[in-house]
C-alpha cells in the first residue's frame, strides 16, 4: 500500500514562505500514470487544490495560486515539495498531498494524514 507523509513546519510568520514535503513510500513518483497533488482545507471551508506534479516532471497550478505556488520533486529520495510564498493568515489550512491517477489509468488515490499551518505572528 503507498503510503504519503506531509512534513514540515506548524507555524509560519506572515509574509515568510511555507516548505511542505511529502515522502512517498511502497511507491515511486515517476511511476507512469500518477499525479502527485497538493490539496488543503481552511477551517470550517472545502479542500482547494493547490497544484500537481505528475510522474514525468510536469506541473500545473490554478490561476488563484499560480504566482505563489512551486512544487519540486527530489527522485533520489521519493519526495515531492509544495513552496507557497507570502504566506498570511488566509492560508492557515490543514495541507495534504495526495497521489491520483491520471485519465486512461485505473483510478486509485493515496493520501497522507494531512499537516496543519497556521500562519501567524
Amino acid at each position: 500500500q503507498v503510503q504519503l507523509r506531509e512534513s514540515g513546519p506548524g507555524l509560519v510568520k506572515p509574509s515568510q514562505a511555507l516548505s511542505l514535503t511529502c515522502t512517498v513510500s511502497n511507491g515511486s513518483i515517476t511511476t507512469t500514470g500518477y499525479a502527485w497533488n497538493w490539496i488543503r482545507q481552511p477551517p470550517g471551508k472545502g479542500l482547494e487544490w493547490m497544484g500537481v506534479m505528475t510522474y514525468d516532471g510536469t506541473t500545473a497550478y490554478p490561476p488563484s495560486l499560480k504566482s505563489r505556488t512551486a512544487i519540486s520533486r527530489d527522485t533520489s529520495k521519493n519526495q515531492f515539495t509544495l513552496e507557497l510564498s507570502s504566506m498570511t493568515p488566509a492560508d492557515t489550512a490543514e495541507y495534504f498531498c495526495a497521489g491520483l491517477t491520471l485519465p486512461g489509468y485505473t483510478a486509485t488515490h493515496y493520501w497522507g494524514k494531512g499537516t496543519l499551518v497556521i500562519v501567524s505572528s
